[in-house]
């Protein structure tokens, strides 16, 4: 048997996404949420239903292109992945290079129908790994940067930093994190602030989970960065 033809082709498919107004008409923030690995959009929009209510802006939910379950369940049910990785580092920043695309083409078409003043990105676990490179990568795009429980991946972006001065990073973890070391993205913070960013690392008790205590920390941070906070509960 003959191989006659060898190669790589590609394909689109349709991805889901929901922009959430809060707070009165106004020029303001555009919040991007990217989810974790299993999650979903849907998922992730109520678990921050109490941080959505307290702060005025877009909320803008993406859900990641790649399912990630094949279990027999409702396709609300299924969780869904924002890039496939085969332990190479080549190929893995190759597919966040792809998905950060993905993602500008949504803000992209949101931006041309709101008005808005600054833009948040806020990403968890496998959505903060993209998060953080969607963040670097795209700093004219990005005021302020939000990861928790990732690792933002400096060392691919190791001669570009001085691009990033205008940008302002929180990265929240939880101590007792056993999937993604504390220590590494300390070490990746520390990076950023030894070029001039203004870049933070805040600790919290718990592992490799989303608490209340992350929403309180982020309101802090957002409200110092110049955000306004609703008293709507």
């Amino acid at each position: 048997m003959d191989v006659l033809v060898s190669g790589k082709s590609s394909f689109k498919i349709e991805v889901p996404y929901r922009l959430i107004e809060t707070g009165p008409k106004a020029k303001k923030p555009l919040f991007v949420y990217l989810h974790g690995f299993n999650q979903n959009s849907e998922y992730f929009q109520n678990r921050f239903l109490s941080f959505i209510k307290k702060h005025p802006g877009y909320h803008l939910f993406i859900q990641g292109p790649y399912p990630a379950q094949t279990t027999k369940k409702k396709d609300r049910d299924w969780g869904y992945a924002w890039y496939l990785y085969d332990g190479g580092q080549g190929s893995f920043v190759k597919n966040l290079e792809y998905s950060a695309q993905f993602v500008q083409e949504v803000i992209d078409n949101i931006i041309s129908l709101i008005e808005i003043n600054r833009i948040c990105i806020i990403g968890y676990s496998m959505g903060g790994y993209l998060a953080g490179y969607f963040g670097l990568s795209r700093w004219k795009h990005t005021n302020e940067l939000i990861v928790i429980g990732a690792r933002i991946k400096t060392e691919v972006f190791e001669s570009r930093m001085e691009n990033l001065g205008s940008q302002h990073i929180l990265a929240l973890h939880g101590a007792d994190d056993d999937q993604v070391s504390p220590d590494a993205q300390m070490e990746s913070i520390q990076t950023l602030v030894d070029e001039g960013v203004d870049a933070e690392y805040i600790e919290v008790p718990g592992g490799h989970k989303i608490s209340d205590t992350y929403f309180v920390k982020m309101s802090e941070w957002l409200q110092k960065q110049g955000y306004q906070i609703s008293a709507q509960k």
